[in-house]
């Protein structure tokens, strides 16, 4: 078995090349001893850390490398290694620590996906159980997940050569680290047509370079946040009309997105990974219940309100060195942002002399200042407890009207967590997708209330007899909302009035809210958009009904710890919302509200303000 430690030497603060040793052998003395560049000569494109100069060939493909024989050489070699099944004895060989936190994230458990759905099944009585996706058998809730949910989990095995690709899922650590340059694939191309016959003379190669499409096959699902992040809404149209439109795309899954306003990051060139480091995205080896559980990063981390949280170069961890060495990076005399939740830095960024804080794109190298909070979010004392996202995301995915119904004669189903063709399973029919300005929502946390994103994300019906042979005899409804993260951000925010007066904002859905003004008594008026649903009596895309109680055991949303507004909570937000019908966002009356609070500008009211009876 091959040991390799990496000493990283440092001169002058600055990486050395590094070294790797080994008990028997020095590693090139290892990799010429190896059969395998026997055949496979003068291969180029691997990563400077994966070089079989370094770590030879049978460390990542196992096989045996010292038979000269093809078929004694191949036996027992991994085409594709990588994936979680063998990650053990390949990637996890030099790579333990970081194997270790990926199999106990939510990108391969999936814990928070199953648990919803157990629980929307009634097959569970919390939202928050541990599971993990391999371990699902045949429930009606088991059987739901493999029909449409779980093909987005790194143990989903990559059991072909190529890149990835739009439709990739999962793969385990190929999912984000694998790369071809345009020479291994066209490489590739020959190798296949030539009946694989032709050997490539360029490998793939696996760093740490990993860039949105890595990302996109599984998080352009359930919440979109790729699509959204790239200024892209999903639709139910068909390609085929809108071949001659403007402002649309053909996904390669073929499915239509309309053009909306991307994120300010993405416009501005930089990755997922330029916010969500590893430590993020391979997680810490923590089980957590659900996504934002896991995510430490916010927003004030970088857009602080008066100086960032740092660390110097010499206090980063193992793993974060290791990115700074493979990046490249120089900037170990300066201080580096650490999260403020958890303390992991992005290695990424630095803070000069004179406090001015600064992000390197991984995608360019390009140089970004970082802002500090604009004057009005650091002063604001009316809004502590709201989320920057509640304020700063332009819109959100809207998907309202699902069915979910057992057909038990369709004869090409697929398991998508067996990966074979089955008799039998769940279909899904959509009414609609659209987009709009966020709803909002609670979050109670131990310490406060907080206020942020919502989607209708669950307003469904669940023909659960058609699972038993018994359609229409057992349908459950379901009013869920979902706490959403939009990545959709803008520096603009929206307008007081979309908050404080608008249906669809406060929970009661698309519709018209009017402030009715009748003998100096002023009523809120609410007219909704879409018809009553059959099973609560509600508009098919509200999350609460207008200013009324409801029962406080019922389940209206995919956390425990999310809820709507209660109805005292209704009623302040539209008591502002009275006050701007008749003063400007940007008026002086307002303003002072964010300084000086409402209870003092109450005391001096004109005799022509009329406010909610």
């Amino acid at each position: 078995m091959l040991f390799a430690l990496l000493f990283l030497i440092r001169n002058n603060a600055f990486f050395k090349s590094p070294v790797y040793i080994n008990a028997e052998h020095s590693n090139i003395e290892l990799a010429t001893a190896e059969s395998c560049l026997q055949c496979h000569k003068n291969t180029k494109g691997y990563s400077n850390y994966h070089n079989p100069e370094l770590i030879g060939c049978a460390s990542c493909h196992l096989g045996n490398a010292d038979s000269l024989k093809k078929d004694d050489a191949h036996e027992g070699m991994i085409l594709v290694p990588g994936n979680l099944s063998d990650a053990k004895e390949t990637c996890g060989t030099c790579h333990a620590s970081e194997l270790h936190k990926i199999e106990n994230s939510l990108m391969t458990t999936n814990s928070g996906i199953v648990a919803v759905d157990k629980f929307i099944f009634g097959e569970a009585d919390s939202l928050d159980y541990h599971y993990h996706i391999k371990d699902i058998q045949y429930s009606a809730a088991d059987k739901h997940l493999r029909d449409l949910c779980a093909n987005c989990h790194l143990g989903a095995e990559k059991t072909s050569y190529g890149e990835i690709t739009q439709l990739s899922r999962g793969g385990g650590c190929n999912a984000c680290h694998l790369n071809y340059s345009g020479e291994a694939k066209n490489d590739l191309k020959r190798y296949l047509a030539s009946n694989k016959t032709e050997l490539p003379q360029f490998h793939p190669s696996t760093d740490i370079f990993v860039n949105d499409t890595h990302c996109f096959g599984c998080h352009s699902r359930s919440s979109r946040i790729s699509t959204n992040y790239m200024g892209l809404q999903e639709t139910l149209l068909d390609q085929d009309e809108v071949i001659h439109m403007e402002n649309y795309s053909v996904l390669e899954d073929k499915r239509v997105y309309k053009h909306l306003e991307e994120d300010v990051h993405h416009a501005r060139g930089l990755l997922c990974i330029d916010c969500h480091s590893s430590h993020e995205v391979m997680g810490n080896g923590n089980r957590y219940a659900h996504e934002e559980d896991a995510v430490t990063l916010q927003c004030s981390d970088c857009h602080f309100k008066e100086k960032p949280n740092t660390m110097p170069y010499d206090a980063l961890d193992r793993e974060s060195m290791l990115v700074f060495l493979h990046r490249d990076y120089k900037h170990t005399d300066r201080q580096i942002i650490a999260v403020e939740k958890d303390g992991h830095p992005l290695v990424n960024t630095f803070v000069d002399s004179v406090g001015n804080a600064f992000l390197i794109g991984k995608k360019d190298g390009a140089l970004h200042q970082l802002t500090p909070q604009s004057s009005v979010c650091s002063r604001d004392h009316a809004h502590k407890n709201v989320s920057c996202s509640a304020c700063h995301s332009s819109w959100t995915s809207r998907c309202i009207g699902c069915h979910n119904q057992y057909d038990g004669n369709e004869p090409s189903a697929y398991d998508l967590l067996d990966k074979k063709y089955v008799k039998g399973e769940w279909k899904e029919y959509v009414a609609e997708f659209s987009s709009s300005q966020p709803a909002l929502g609670v979050r109670e946390l131990d310490d406060k209330n907080v206020i942020e994103p919502a989607i209708p994300g669950m307003v469904l019906t669940i023909d659960k007899g058609s699972y038993v042979g018994n359609p229409e005899n057992d349908i459950s409804f379901h009013r869920l909302y979902a706490p959403n993260s939009p990545h959709t951000t803008t520096k603009a925010v929206r307008d007081c009035k979309s908050c404080h007066a608008n249906a669809a904002t406060l929970g009661y859905g698309n519709g018209t809210l009017v402030y009715d003004i009748n003998n100096h008594k002023g009523k809120w008026i609410f007219t909704p958009e879409y018809a009553l649903n059959v099973y609560d009596n509600l508009p098919e895309d509200a999350w609460i009904p207008f200013l009324k109680k409801v029962d406080k055991g019922d389940v209206s949303s995919t956390r425990a710890d999310f809820r709507p507004f209660n109805v005292e909570e209704q009623k302040k937000l539209l008591f502002v919302g009275a006050c701007l019908q008749c003063h400007d966002d940007n008026s002086n009356v307002m303003r002072q509200t964010l300084d000086l609070g409402l209870k003092f500008l109450l005391q001096n009211l004109s005799d022509s303000c009329v406010l909610p009876d």
